[in-house]
């Protein structure tokens, strides 16, 4: 290459990244059938947000790529061509976008995709943790499906691909697997597991390329407003331990950063991801004692909002819409209902927007009900 002018010299510097980034869109693209636009979602800075006029709630999606889509499009935040269409409003799917179906990867690349457009426009989305993105960073695949190792099979054949070519051009860093630095080969993965497994541990475990791409941008406790997010409950001692803690432990840990996080944050069955204390079978029964204690040591909280524990009946409230449940099994995985969301405006004017109607949208312009005796469907992990 003969360099002629300053230009030239510039591409000529510039010409390993140059490659780089248009290895990695195509990849990307391969993988999803997604042109991610520039620049990348940053990474989360805070914990506590104000009130937007207008705030959309998402219960879990797993692995559900049409449902999620059809959720989106109820609420008015995507165009026909998947495109963000929310103006500035602010989404809060509240996790459990993994396992029980075949396009977990799709539904990463697509908030990944909207969260770059809102940003652009005055709008926000925001991603959460559940306990099923927890169980796959410990390599708990109990719940995943043979769809969703071919998935990430996919994912990492081209990955490895796209590695390969990069290696082919001088001056490109040595690419890893981004796993402690060791080229890609899936280091620590035992040989015996089928490349499906493998994958999956790769791409996931804690530092693993999806896990920091993606899941360390998840949040795993939000309060926005007036209204608190987590995907299980939250507990006094969770607050007492502190919000903005409890998200930077998890963050941490899955960037590789520290070894481990606390069981009794994400694991335990009173973990903030699996706790079911305000989501049981009858609203009664939620423990509205223990939940306005919690929310009493939260300033200016006045719900909290999960997902986590399927909802047969929709969307509902209880403890006085003290606690609000929107996992409404939509995936075809779970019980493949009917997508509904939740709609916040002005801080404290709560809808259901619902699916349900035969052959358009039916919005509910009122405070959610209780729905007492409502039947729920409770899928252990």
């Amino acid at each position: 290459m003969y360099i002629t002018n300053m230009d030239d010299m510039t591409i000529c510097t510039n010409l390993p990244n140059i490659v780089s980034s248009f290895i990695d869109t195509f990849v990307d693209f391969t993988v999803s059938s997604i042109f991610l636009p520039d620049p990348p979602s940053p990474p989360f800075t805070q914990t506590t947000y104000l009130a937007p006029a207008r705030l959309v709630a998402v219960g879990d999606l797993h692995g559900d790529l049409d449902k999620a889509k059809q959720a989106l499009n109820l609420a008015g935040l995507i165009d026909a061509n998947d495109n963000w269409s929310g103006g500035s409003s602010t989404l809060v799917q509240v996790g459990d976008g993994l396992d029980r179906g075949g396009e977990e990867l799709k539904i990463l690349y697509l908030f990944e995709k909207l969260k770059r457009q809102a940003v652009k426009i005055g709008g926000n989305v925001i991603t959460m943790n559940g306990n099923h993105e927890i169980m796959n960073l410990d390599g708990n695949f109990y719940c995943t499906l043979p769809s969703g190792l071919d998935e990430f099979q996919h994912w990492a054949d081209w990955f490895c691909i796209g590695n390969n070519m990069k290696r082919l051009c001088k001056g490109l860093e040595n690419p890893t697997d981004l796993y402690k630095g060791i080229p890609l080969s899936f280091p620590g993965v035992k040989q015996e597991y089928v490349n499906g497994f493998r994958a999956r541990i790769a791409a996931l475990r804690p530092r693993g390329p999806i896990a920091t791409r993606f899941l360390s941008k998840n949040l795993t406790v939000l309060v926005v407003g007036e209204s608190v997010f987590v995907h299980g409950g939250i507990l006094p001692h969770h607050v007492a331990y502190g919000l903005e803690q409890i998200n930077n432990n998890v963050r941490d840990w899955i960037m590789g950063l520290k070894d481990n996080v606390s069981a009794d944050l994400v694991r335990s069955r009173g973990s903030v991801v699996s706790l079911r204390k305000y989501s049981t079978k009858v609203p009664e029964d939620c423990d509205c004692s223990m939940l306005e204690h919690a929310l009493a040591t939260i300033p200016g909280a006045r719900r909290l909002i999960m997902g986590h524990t399927i909802q047969k009946g929709g969307i509902n409230g209880a403890c006085d819409n003290r606690a609000i449940r929107i996992d409404v099994g939509m995936s075809k995985g779970c019980i493949n209902g009917l997508p509904e969301v939740l709609e916040i405006t002005e801080n404290s004017n709560l809808r259901i927007l619902t699916s349900k109607a035969a052959d358009q949208l039916k919005r509910h312009d009122f405070v959610i009900p209780e729905k007492h005796g409502t039947q729920e469907v409770q899928v252990e992990a």
